[in-house]
């Protein structure tokens, strides 16, 4: 298990360095799978195109492929040795449709490797920390315009990918704490759709986050609906022994101004720092982050969140 580091599957990527692409949820945009295989080309890398990355489920136009295709070409990319990473092109739905088509024993002898990708990968995520023990990165999807058009979000995740992530900083100009303190332990978390939607799968040992810092952002869902996931995860006892919280952006999810009210009702009971805005999820100009690392949350004057 590496969750205790040094993270070789978080080594820097160098230029040469063999890059797989996989489609796990919904279906990329073929030109936006072409911008975002050029820009990889640029920063050195060889895309490797899983076998069915432009496939489209014949039933369910929000699936790229059957569940069976898209598990295999996942599960081919992280087994070939000859991959330095794998990135997942794009979100929207599906991941959690493919977990129980994949062969954990299989994918844990394969060399460990970088996994990349944010939103509906969380349900991947989650999996490989706690089928492998591995870390991986949180970070925009590269056929989306959420890197293909946002430099910002582009340049972070080349800085993630490239340079050693140890004492990296985060933050944001909005950043703020809205329950003041230092938290430290290991990074869980996510797109918080995905951790209520994968709780409580059978044969699913009770997570233990005790220690952590739990990362949270969303998009496009209702207030209420942010309430009933915060529930899921409160009443399954996610955030037992939790050390901090660190929130992202809620984009597309109505006022902010409710959801932080919602925030502050829900989780600043629990006593631990909490900062929200944090500059990361669907926002622009979003951080990459990785997940599974250890890592300072300041929650005072100037939040941010540091990588030992």
């Amino acid at each position: 298990m590496s969750l205790g580091g040094p993270y070789p599957e978080l080594a820097p990527l160098k230029p040469g360095d063999r890059v797989g692409l996989v489609a796990t949820s919904g279906p990329p945009v073929p030109e936006s799978l072409d911008r975002a295989a050029a820009v990889l080309e640029e920063w050195g890398l060889v895309p490797v195109p899983g076998k069915h990355l432009r496939d489209r489920h014949p039933r369910a136009a929000y699936l790229a492929g059957t569940d069976a295709h898209r598990a295999a070409d996942l599960q081919d990319a992280w087994c070939d040795d000859s991959l330095s990473a794998v990135f997942i092109v794009r979100g929207g739905y599906g991941a959690v449709r493919i977990l129980d088509l994949l062969d954990p024993l299989a994918l844990a002898a394969a060399r460990p490797k970088a996994l990349i990708g944010s939103s509906d990968v969380t349900a991947l995520h989650e999996y490989w920390a706690e089928q492998m023990g591995l870390a991986t990165w949180f970070t925009p999807m590269i056929a989306t315009n959420a890197f293909l058009d946002d430099g910002p979000a582009r340049a972070g995740v080349r800085e993630a990918l490239f340079t050693p992530f140890s004492g990296r900083e985060y933050t944001s100009a909005a950043a703020t704490a809205l329950v003041p303190g230092t938290a430290a332990g290991r990074l869980v978390g996510g797109n918080l759709a995905l951790l209520a939607m994968t709780m409580g799968a059978h044969g699913r040992p009770k997570p233990s986050n005790a220690g952590c810092i739990a990362l949270l952002e969303d998009v496009t869902e209702d207030v209420y609906k942010i309430d009933g996931m915060l529930q899921t995860l409160l009443r399954a006892g996610w955030f037992e022994g939790i050390s901090g919280i660190a929130l992202g952006s809620w984009k597309d999810c109505g006022d902010y101004g409710p959801i932080r009210d919602l925030c502050v009702e829900l989780l600043a009971p629990l006593g631990v720092p909490l900062v929200e805005e944090l500059g990361f999820g669907h926002c622009d100009g979003a951080s990459s982050l990785p997940l599974g690392v250890p890592a300072t949350l300041e929650a005072g004057p100037s939040p941010r969140l540091v990588l030992d």
